[in-house]
């Protein structure tokens, strides 16, 4: 070849545009021909050329079973031109009664498991259709679809299949492709059918009159789905989600232990890896209670068995494992289809309209093709009549005529027939010509007419059309209707939290300074004497140390406020509880804390009143006073608080009830004493007022509420504090200098905490490195104003008190204590 000629086959492209070009051509042929289901009858290409194949060997529900290796070979040999176990696998799961809510393929063999076991190898299953799909493939004969090549040409295959029924929602559909993914559930036959129904009735009907009749998804392995919302908003839009739980019984013991049922499983979890999931969260001791775990499955039914410890709350432990397993799952709805080779995300209504108006097609091709073989019938029983009436005349023709052609001529010439008639009359046998037969092709010509008759009205007229629909579908709906199987739970179920299942404690929340937050019982930490050297309290990184600590239940809700002003809300079972030594969980994976945003004040709240009160202290000396009610709704992504100047922080909140004094101590051992009423109730924007004159680099490190007969306990860095009565402490005006507390100096350090305390209380001490030390305020000396205070726990090198808090007292005392 010269080299012109190679030159003149070279062809110079974009690199980029080809790229471009080749991509968008592969991302088509993935979309419309592979990964989504088409809107008319629900299915891809795959499963629609299995069901085509199987009904073109006569495999079909009323026929024997035949070897799945038959059948896929028949698929990949016609129509699809992929490997055999695509086909083979798309075959299992059409055939398994955990994977489709209405089976289409009729297995014999071993299809699988809800374990996630494998099916058998093709040469060994035997598979044939189902008796519902061959609603499917009814009418596909007459004419009601359109075909096209198979991919080399040499074959015919359906375009779509006529569907009887609406397999997109009845079946559901999940698939990707590129760029997009579908995730359709099943539905109720029954419910999805009366759907349709109402379209036709009313094609202006809403989507929430639509869900009147159609309750929800009806996956195959039942369950129960919690809540409307989702669902609701997944038929009003193409997209939502939907919490599946599994169905759970706790069935009482005789010897007064519980055990957890398990009966039913979320649509598509795997049984064995649930099972494999609880014994590992066992193991860890992530879910603590359960004593054995065992798998009663058999073939009358699923049954997982969990024994409870005697001890142990199962419907606690219920809600940790469906937090933490399959055992609760998310179904996310995408409702992507295609719509005349599109890709479109529907709404019901309009998956409903579009299967609707396909079934008017349908119909309406099979009444034309059928009127079109009853006129040529009936042509050819005219030309019958004709014979017949003229019989001798007719016989004396074809008996003088020399060849069958002259005799068609003849008939055709003589008595104005076509060559179909003639053709009829030639090939008539002489038993016809009884009178019997005669009277026969009078009748039939007459029913002829009649039906000839009622298909041009049904093609002239929509609504005939639609009441064929209507008569067609109900009788679908009475061959194979059955009962729901996934209960829809109603009210409020949106969170995956069940506040009913969770008993209420007390417990200690702590929140460090780097920003890890964990939940503990209450009882987690005994009492020790003044002076001991503590437990270790919190597993910390050496630049970590905790922060906040407070009491509280579990069902109170928790206010965090941060050094920026603002205020979030959650509840107390929401901070994931931990082993004592645990670090915890990062705050901002439970608040949407924005960048430099910290938390400097956690409060819990019972109820949100009107007749209670917020007071708030800053770092400058700031006060403020707001209604609690109006924190009473508080979004994900925060609330203003307060308004602060500029660099000012929030250092402390407290409940009040409006006419409360209050007690503000600064870090250079200044205290201030004045009503709250001196401070008026503002808004939550408000910036607020002085509560105290701040001298030098002096800060405000505490506010507390007065209570009669208290006493005002203050812990310096170093580890000394004391108790003063609270008496020793005038009124003053607000916005003063105050009263000197405590004498500040390098061996004490400066003050840290300000704490109201009546004796009766237990006082926690956290260092910095995590050390957490408990002891009994009654056991901390009562000093007066002017005073240094005791040590009260023993600190390392270079080591300092971080947090302090109060704590209800505990009744077990340690007898083992350190000496000072």
């Amino acid at each position: 070849m010269s080299d012109n000629q190679q030159q003149a086959r070279v062809q110079e492209i974009n690199i980029s545009q080809e790229m471009r070009s080749s991509f968008l051509d592969y991302a088509m042929s993935v979309i419309v021909s592979r990964a989504l289901p088409d809107v008319r009858d629900g299915l891809k290409p795959v499963h629609r050329r299995i069901l085509y194949a199987m009904n073109d060997l006569g495999i079909v529900a009323d026929k024997p079973h035949k070897k799945s290796a038959r059948i896929v070979g028949e698929v990949i040999g016609k129509y699809h031109p992929h490997g055999d176990s695509a086909v083979y696998d798309t075959m299992v799961r059409m055939a398994q009664n955990f994977n489709q809510r209405y089976m289409l393929v009729d297995g014999h063999g071993n299809f699988g498991s809800v374990d996630g076991d494998a099916a058998a190898a093709m040469r060994y299953t035997e598979a044939r259709m189902s008796k519902i799909s061959m609603e499917l493939l009814r009418d596909i004969t007459k004419n009601t679809i359109d075909y096209q090549d198979n991919y080399d040409g040499s074959e015919r295959e359906p375009i779509v299949l006529p569907a009887r029924f609406p397999n997109l929602l009845v079946n559901g559909a999940t698939g990707i492709a590129v760029g997009m993914a579908t995730n359709i559930p099943p539905h109720q036959l029954g419910e999805v059918i009366d759907g349709v129904l109402a379209l036709s009735e009313n094609p202006d009907i809403t989507i929430s009159e639509l869900m009147e009749y159609i309750q929800g998804p009806d996956f195959p392995t039942a369950g129960q789905i919690l809540g409307k919302s989702g669902i609701r908003r997944a038929y009003e839009t193409g997209r939502g989600s939907v919490l599946v739980r599994a169905k759970v019984e706790i069935e009482e013991r005789g010897n007064g232990k519980q055990s957890i049922i398990v009966t039913e499983l979320p649509y598509q979890v795997n049984k064995a890896k649930l099972i494999e999931r609880i014994a590992e969260l066992v193991r860890e001791k992530k879910i603590e209670g359960i004593t054995d775990l065992r798998d009663e499955s058999d073939r009358t039914g699923m049954r997982i068995v969990m024994e409870v410890r005697r001890d142990a709350n199962a419907n606690v432990l219920l809600n940790n494992l469906y937090k933490q397993t399959a055992l609760q799952t998310s179904f996310g709805i995408n409702m992507l289809s295609l719509v005349n080779g599109e890709p479109k995300v529907l709404n019901l209504k309009q998956c409903l309209y579009y299967y609707l108006e396909h079934q008017k097609v349908v119909i309406r091709r099979r009444t034309a093709y059928e009127l079109e073989k009853a006129e040529a019938r009936a042509h050819i029983l005219e030309g019958l009549r004709i014979a017949l009436d003229h019989l001798d005349e007719v016989i004396q023709l074809i008996r003088s005529s020399r060849t069958t052609d002259a005799a068609r001529t003849g008939l055709m010439e003589r008595f104005g027939l076509s060559e179909k008639q003639a053709q009829a009359i030639l090939d008539m046998r002489l038993q016809r010509l009884t009178g019997l037969e005669r009277e026969k092709i009078e009748e039939e010509y007459r029913e002829l007419q009649a039906l000839i008759a009622e298909l041009r009205e049904i093609l002239a007229n929509e609504a005939k059309v639609l009441e064929i629909i209507r008569a067609e579908l109900l009788e679908i709906k009475e061959r194979f209707n059955d009962v729901r199987r996934t209960e829809i739970m109603p009210g409020g179920f949106e969170s995956i939290e069940d506040e009913d299942l969770i008993p209420e404690q007390n417990v200690v929340i702590t929140l460090t300074h780097n920003g890890y937050i964990k939940r503990l019982p209450a009882s987690t930490y005994k009492s020790q004497r003044r002076g001991g050297r503590g437990v270790q309290g919190m597993g910390t990184n050496d630049d970590d140390f905790v922060e906040h600590l407070l009491t509280t239940s579990t069902h109170d809700h928790i206010l965090f406020f941060t050094n920026k002003g603002k205020v979030y809300r959650i509840k107390g079972y929401e901070i994931p509880e931990y082993s004592r030594t645990a670090k915890g969980l990062p705050i901002i994976n439970l608040l949407e804390i924005e960048k430099g945003e910290w938390i400097n004040a956690i409060i819990p709240i019972r109820e949100f009143t009107d007749d209670a009160f917020l007071i708030f202290a800053t770092k400058q000396g700031i006060t403020k006073r707001t209604p609690l009610s109006s924190f009473g709704n508080i979004r994900n992504n925060g609330l203003i608080a307060l308004t602060l100047r500029e660099e000012d922080e929030l250092i402390s909140v407290r409940l009040t009830t409006g006419d409360r004094d209050i007690i503000v101590g600064t870090s250079n051992g200044m205290l201030i004493r004045f009503n709250e009423q001196d401070v008026r109730s503002m808004g939550r924007s408000a910036t607020g007022v002085k509560a105290i004159t701040l001298e030098g680099d002096d800060t405000v490190v505490g506010m507390e509420i007065v209570e009669e007969g208290m006493d005002v306990l203050i812990v310096t860095k170093n580890g000394y504090g004391k108790r003063t009565p609270v008496d020793e402490y005038r009124i003053q005006t607000r916005g003063g200098k105050g009263l000197k507390t405590c004498n500040i100096n390098d061996k004490n350090g400066k003050l840290i905490a300000v704490k109201s305390v009546n004796g009766e209380e237990d006082i926690m001490l956290i260092t910095a490195n995590g050390i957490l030390i408990r002891t009994p305020v009654d056991q901390i000396s009562q000093m007066g104003r002017n005073t240094q205070g005791v040590k009260l726990i023993k600190l390392g090198e270079e080591a300092e008190v971080a947090t302090v808090a109060k704590a209800e007292r505990e009744v077990e005392i340690e007898d083992e204590l350190d000496e000072e």
